[in-house]
């Protein structure tokens, strides 16, 4: 037995208009269509909901009880479409958001409070993983990926993309000269990512390619950490436009190696699976940080 909303409308039309032809105006059918309706939801439940004459329809006893049950059911549906429209209007629930740290602490985190109050009814939670997470085993919602992507199993929008730049701290260059050219960088203290070799190939113009591929003298998982390293002296770092630009202009860090950059710059998207319906919440913090950026 299958019994679908429209098979209790038709029913409750019935009874609450009196008649097949009253429904059908009713509903917007014709009458034929409401009797064969009706039929075949009295067909359905193998039970007689209406005794009918030429004057008037009447409910039997179980067409009471099922009628009580009926409009219970269509009140709950149309409730919880209500709310639904409701949440859409006004975007509400619990919102996972991962990120690198680098990006969170940096992209994120300066805008959460003009978020919330914009969207105080949305629930943030906010993760952070420097490598590549699964999203389902995290419950992620929405994940933020720098670089590359290689999983075919997500929908990808991009954001924004950044510059990255070679970077010391005026002390370090103090200490131990600025290299001039790239190969000059063999005798310098390299900052790179432990297990991730792309974060290892520097975009520099070389005469055997556009990308440097280092073997780091110090290295670290996250962007973060390099970039605490870099400013405390330990050594040539490869950063983000998006993490260091307030560190260029306050003159903590300085460029290094300018004139061969070759104006690569990273990709970053908003992940999420494929299969997903993107919710209004999501779609809603995905415009504001595409905005910030």
């Amino acid at each position: 037995m299958d019994i679908h909303s429209d098979d209790l409308k038709i029913f409750v039309a019935v009874v609450d208009s009196g008649s097949l032809s009253a429904a059908s105006v009713h509903l917007g059918q014709t009458t034929s269509g409401v009797s064969r309706g009706l039929s075949r939801l009295e067909e359905k439940l193998a039970t007689s909901l209406l005794t009918r004459t030429t004057r008037r329809m009447e409910l039997t006893e179980e067409g009471q009880l099922f009628l009580q049950q009926a409009r219970a059911i269509l009140a709950a549906m149309e409730e919880a479409e209500e709310t639904i429209r409701i949440r859409r209007q006004k975007p509400a629930g619990r919102l996972c958001v991962d990120a690198a740290s680098p990006f969170m602490l940096h992209c994120v985190v300066p805008h959460v409070a003009e978020f919330r109050a914009m969207y105080p009814e949305i629930r943030l939670e906010l993760t952070s993983n420097d490598q590549i997470a699964d999203l389902i085993e995290h419950r992620t919602d929405v994940a933020i990926r720098i670089g590359a992507l290689n999983d075919s199993t997500l929908h990808a929008r991009p954001l924004t993309s950044s510059p990255l730049y070679l970077l010391a701290s005026p002390d370090y260059i103090a200490r131990h000269g600025a290299p001039a050219t790239p190969e000059q960088l063999d005798g310098h203290s390299l900052l790179g990512f432990a297990q991730y070799e792309q974060g290892n190939s520097w975009p520099l113009r070389l005469a055997s390619g556009d990308a440097l591929q280092i073997t780091p003298t110090l290295s670290a998982s996250s962007g973060e950490t390099l970039r605490q390293l870099a400013i405390a002296g330990q050594g040539i770092a490869r950063l983000a436009d998006f993490m260091t630009r307030a560190d260029l202009e306050a003159g903590r860090l300085v460029k290094v190696l300018e004139p061969y950059y070759t104006g690569y710059r990273q990709q970053i998207h908003a992940v999420y699976y494929r299969n997903t319906q993107l919710a209004q919440r999501i779609s809603c913090f995905l415009d504001f940080l595409q905005q910030k950026l």
